[in-house]
């Protein structure tokens, strides 16, 4: 711990994606950034993640899409089916118009390797990465942030940014909540695409509908693997068990399904299933020199992909918020920063709140079965491709509460 300054401008608490989007947002404006991450090793777990153009496009702002276009896959449509008839319910053409409409285009990628451009990308702007700390509590002490460890090493800062996830140890500054679970959990698999595996919808994103659960396929690595991500209702998490030792629930939740979904399940990798929790939003994510982002502020659940995506805007409105005022010609400007992340919470709150109360709805509108079905298929079937009514309020690029539109910075050499 020794080697590491333990006092900065800036103190990012969590090395996910969202303290990394953070991290290097921040040192982008000219701050001095410390990241510090309890694991001994960064990395990320999990599969795939869909990439919209509001996020795409904060990566095109720092120089890393390119990086992770070479990386991920650019998928030609996404399609929505019912899991029960396999009809075709609708899909969005993500080719020139779409890409022309959001400014940056729709791209799948495997979690680690978007945490790997990150990392890289903070690794060469300069952020000093730390590993095996453990914060056990933040404090404002004359007018800067003190983080406490339980090595015993506090680490002072101007602003301490909490990016600590879902189970966050510096929200209760904030919020006494806990954790919603919605009975519902997540198996996951990537497998290499093969001669053998069927060709049918390998340049696509798809979802299948059905009741109590939802299946989704894509490829990644530029086609080298396929993706698939099976959520179903759980008897046993509704019980208050995380995990649950057989896969009988993962066959019945199924057992209704075209053969391609079932099919699909045998993609999955079953010694580990996710379950699922968000929050209720907050409208205050401050403690006066420590304010949340990613996670920690707004967890949703995944319906509309949207979790990594706004941990991206989180970090660019924050770029955006404190250029020019902590950031000037003389230097950093500490009585800038509340006003800074004031601003910065004001402007997100509003904005992830929707998305994180718009994911639930999504979600409850897939699972329907009966007369729900019947009616949610109609609708679904009622909208055309290129039809974007839907999409401007999430993907739109002048909408309330996200990043400003900037020229792409300088570009970042990653190794791959």
């Amino acid at each position: 711990m020794s080697e590491h300054a333990t006092s900065t401008d800036v103190l990012v608490i969590g090395g996910g994606m969202a303290g990394l989007a953070g991290a290097l947002a921040l040192r982008e404006n000219g701050a001095n950034v410390t990241l510090v991450e309890r694991a001994p090793e960064f990395g990320e777990v999990g599969a795939g993640l869909q990439m919209a153009p509001n996020a795409s496009r904060v990566l095109k702002r720092w120089g890393l899409l390119e990086k992770a276009l070479e990386i991920g896959v650019q998928p030609k449509h996404l399609v929505f089916r019912d899991a029960v008839t396999g009809e075709e319910l609708t899909r969005q053409t993500l080719g020139d118009e779409f890409v022309e409409r959001y400014g940056a285009p729709y791209v799948v990628i495997h979690r680690s390797d978007l945490h790997r451009v990150l990392l890289e990308g903070c690794e060469a702007a300069g952020v000093t990465l730390v590993n095996d700390v453990m914060v056990e509590g933040v404090e404002t002490v004359n007018g800067r942030g003190v983080a406490h460890t339980a090595a015993g090493v506090d680490y002072e800062a101007d602003v301490i940014i909490g990016a600590d996830g879902l189970k966050s140890t510096l929200r209760p500054l904030v919020a006494t909540d806990e954790p919603v679970p919605s009975a519902y959990v997540a198996y996951r698999g990537t497998v290499p695409i093969t001669e053998n595996t069927p060709k049918a919808d390998l340049e696509d994103v798809i979802v299948y509908l059905g009741p109590d659960c939802h299946l989704v396929q894509y490829p990644l690595r530029k086609g080298e693997l396929l993706n698939t991500v099976a959520v179903f209702k759980s008897p046993s998490f509704e019980r208050g068990e995380e995990q649950y030792g057989g896969v009988d629930e993962l066959e019945a939740a199924y057992k209704d399904c075209v053969p391609a979904v079932q099919d699909a399940l045998k993609n999955l990798g079953t010694s580990i299933r996710w379950p699922m929790y968000d929050r209720d939003p907050i409208e205050n994510w401050v403690a006066g020199r420590m304010v949340l982002m990613g996670d920690a502020a707004h967890p949703m659940l995944q319906y509309l992909a949207q979790g990594a995506c706004q941990a991206l805007e989180d970090a660019a409105v924050l770029q955006d918020v404190s250029t020019g005022t902590v950031f000037t010609e003389d230097g950093i400007n500490t009585e800038a920063w509340d006003a800074a992340i004031r601003e910065f919470n004001t402007v997100r709150a509003g904005r992830t709140a929707r998305v994180q109360r718009t994911a639930r709805i999504w979600g409850e509108s897939w699972h329907v079965s009966g007369l729900g079905r019947t009616l949610r298929n109609l609708l679904f079937k009622s909208r055309k491709d290129g039809d974007f009514q839907y999409n401007d309020w999430l993907y739109g690029q002048d909408q309330p509460g996200t990043p400003e539109l900037r020229e792409t910075s300088r570009p970042v050499t990653l190794s791959v």
